[in-house]
């Protein structure tokens, strides 16, 4: 049985079944260890939406990889089917950001000015003709900021692609296999300890999602993430009421395959429970029906909750452990994490090819918060 590789990856999200698909094409060596199912967490929670700009609204590089990454869909949608065989539902019919209050529009229409600014796409909607394209909406609705660019994709299917594709290329996956302490030999990384016994390799990544930190902490790191719970609900209609995205002040309304609306998201700091409550759920119910009435009319499927991986200033870690050679951490994605995934398994993958200069990802280096001075 092989135990050394050239790559180990932990987690099995979409974060690092990306990571593990991208080595996997440049060749190398790699195991991919999930300690429950592949794509069993806040992946398979997520709605899918590709929101980088309705998410992100400041310039930088932050933005820039966001709408990069967006970019790289259709093509990775081709490729992860001719890997894997599955279709990762990309849909490219915009985003309508609503608003119904006065103070909301002047906020869109500031928005539109710096997407434009940015060299993105963005215009403003008037009630009348966003109405024209959506007439299931509340008439309440003054118009929308309408974002062509940010689609959305199924995220249980692109992490199982991502997951799939790099089996295909040789990667070795192992679920249910929890990592209990890293092994290091004169300042660098030599392999991993796992209720399944040891694997070896002179780099590893940590992207397990909200318990990344934990993982770290026996490296003496601090990453201070912590899990940000969403509670989102589904129903479906013989018909779906509406053919786009549509995010108002409460909750944002995503159309499937087979006239399903995914509803969500509640933001609920701290707690790393998945249980659903009927506060959250009730809320996103009023917030529905607010901007879209005849939801009411759809045939209730199911509710759940993920937790949102999130950092002190919002923006992912991405780099190399300053003091361990060789261990890597891909984390802190918070609600970008389906948009991301091509870009950070790509970057990730040319960091490790030495591909890459770390100085291209100093904003998300993994010692920023550390209260040292910045180790180099």
């Amino acid at each position: 049985m092989t135990t050394s590789y050239d790559v180990i990856v932990i987690g099995g999200g979409v974060i690092g079944s990306s990571i593990a698909f991208h080595l996997a094409k440049s060749k190398r060596s790699v195991l991919l260890v999930e300690k429950d199912r592949i794509g069993s967490q806040a992946s398979k929670a997520a709605a899918g939406m590709l929101g980088a700009q309705a998410e992100i609204h400041e310039a930088g590089p932050f933005y820039e990889m966001a709408n990069e990454s967006r970019t790289l869909f259709p093509s990775i949608a081709e490729e992860l089917k001719e890997y894997s065989g599955i279709d990762i539902g990309l849909v490219n019919k915009g985003l309508y950001k609503t608003a119904q209050m006065e103070e909301e529009e002047a906020e869109l229409k500031r928005l539109i000015a710096f997407h434009n600014h940015e060299g993105q796409q963005a215009e403003w909607l008037e009630a009348e003709d966003l109405l024209k394209r959506e007439p299931n909406l509340s008439k309440n609705v003054r118009g929308a900021m309408y974002l062509p660019n940010d689609g959305h994709v199924l995220p249980a299917e692109l992490t199982a692609a991502f997951a799939r594709s790099a089996a295909a290329l040789g990667t070795e996956i192992k679920e249910f296999t929890e990592v209990t302490r890293f092994l290091q030999e004169n300042g660098r990384i030599a392999g991993i300890e796992t209720n399944h016994g040891v694997f070896y390799s002179e780099n590893v990544v940590a992207t397990s999602g909200v318990w990344t930190g934990k993982l770290l902490e026996q490296t003496g790191l601090d990453v201070p993430l912590y899990p940000v719970k969403g509670e989102c609900f589904s129903v479906c209609f013989p018909i779906a009421p509406i053919t786009a995205t549509i995010i108002s002040n409460g909750c944002y309304i995503v159309p499937k395959q087979r006239s399903r609306l995914i509803v969500g998201a509640t933001m609920l700091n701290g707690q790393y429970d998945t249980t659903v409550s009927f506060k959250g759920i009730a809320g996103l119910m009023d917030a529905a029906k607010a901007i879209l009435p005849s939801i009411e009319s759809g045939i209730w499927e199911k509710a759940w909750a993920g937790l949102r991986p999130q950092t002190p200033d919002g923006l992912p870690i991405l780099g190399e452990h300053p003091e361990i050679k060789g261990l890597y951490i891909a984390a802190g994605h918070f609600r970008n994490g389906i948009v991301l995934s091509p870009i950070t398994g790509k970057w990730v993958a040319e960091l490790i090819d030495g591909k890459r200069s770390k100085e291209t990802l100093r904003l998300f280096r993994v010692d920023r918060f550390s209260k040292q001075p910045e180790l180099r």
